[in-house]
């Protein structure tokens, strides 16, 4: 394009840069050129040129979550106010593919990296070499050994308000279905499951505490009916996922149990299935919006004063959403 419009390279991407030091009739001229053989600048070679492409990698374990994809809305609004782009990469909750894709960031050049880990991280070591390149910052499922900033929801206190509506419209025999393996949202949501137990007297019983590696509507299901089957079965049921607590409703209108006078239930993060499935579910609204905007603007400030960084950890309230499988209002 230089060579067509006999300007020397600095001078075009100067005027394309709109530089103030370009003449107005010059930086229209290349505009206009620009514009008419359809240019399009390459972004890893300015990036090479600059040291920054203004690119921003995010990575998360499963893209079907709907948490995740009122995350990912606020993810690429907020970068695209601030003028970056966004590469989204889906690890598949395997270890191996997230070693990979950290790699290929590093490849890419991008300027900062908002990862969600998956379930099983156990090796750290290329999540800390990645960090060589570029600041990173982890959301949702996050690790105290990775030294980043980390941004979450506050689980604990989420789960203290849905086990305290619980036990305040008169139940007192609560159940809890959460994951198998000691991941931190769990064991969160769990310590909040047990200090609503505390605060209010109510003695903890390990028959209803009931852990599954895969919470999904089936397991809720099979869960539940075990529930079901003890001889002094649960008044109510809190179920760490929607999808869980979705299988527990399921299980209980098979068995014809009336919802929630006999039995109560409760779930997490105010998913489409909470309100297709009836009685409508009473859940924990996890603002994935918010945790987006706040992930970006982070890692955008990281980025631009890297000497400043002071690694934190964000905890973000929530809402409970009180519906009719937990409270159903007596009609006047």
């Amino acid at each position: 394009m230089a060579v067509d419009l006999g300007l020397s390279i600095s001078t075009v991407s100067r005027a394309l840069n709109g530089h103030v030091d370009i003449s107005a009739e010059t930086t229209t001229r290349v505009k206009d050129y620009a514009s008419k053989v359809k240019y399009v600048p390459n972004l890893f070679a300015k990036g090479f040129r600059s040291h920054k492409t203004n690119i921003i990698g995010v990575i998360i374990p499963n893209i079907e979550h709907q948490f995740t994809a009122t995350l990912l809305k606020g993810i690429i609004y907020s970068a695209d106010l601030s003028g970056y782009k966004v590469i989204i990469c889906e690890s598949f909750n395997n270890e191996l593919k997230q070693a990979e894709l950290l790699e290929t960031m590093v490849q890419f050049g991008v300027d900062g990296v908002l990862m969600s880990l998956v379930k099983k991280t156990t090796k750290i070591e290329p999540i800390l070499e990645s960090m060589k390149n570029f600041p990173l910052i982890l959301f949702d499922r996050i690790s105290s050994k990775v030294p980043c900033t980390q941004i979450i929801v506050d689980d604990e206190d989420a789960a203290f308000k849905a086990v305290e509506h619980l036990i305040q419209t008169g139940k007192s025999r609560i159940a809890i279905i959460k994951e198998t393996e000691s991941s931190i949202i769990s064991e969160k949501r769990y310590m909040g499951y047990l200090r609503a137990l505390k605060q209010y007297g109510i003695p903890t019983d390990d028959s209803i505490i009931l852990s599954s590696e895969d919470l999904s509507i089936e397991e809720g299901k099979k869960l539940t009916t075990i529930l079901l089957g003890l001889k002094d079965r649960p008044d109510a049921i809190f179920a760490i996922t929607d999808e869980a607590g979705v299988g527990a409703i399921q299980s209980i209108k098979k068995n014809k149990i009336k919802i929630p006078a006999e039995i109560a239930v409760a779930g997490f993060s105010n998913s489409a299935f909470s309100t297709i499935i009836k009685p409508n579910l009473t859940t924990i609204d996890q603002p994935g919006n918010r945790v987006g905007e706040l992930a970006i603007k982070t890692l955008i400030d990281e980025i631009n004063s890297p000497d400043e960084i002071n690694h934190k950890t964000i905890q973000i309230k929530t809402n409970l959403i009180i519906r009719k499988s937990s409270f159903n209002p007596l009609k006047k």
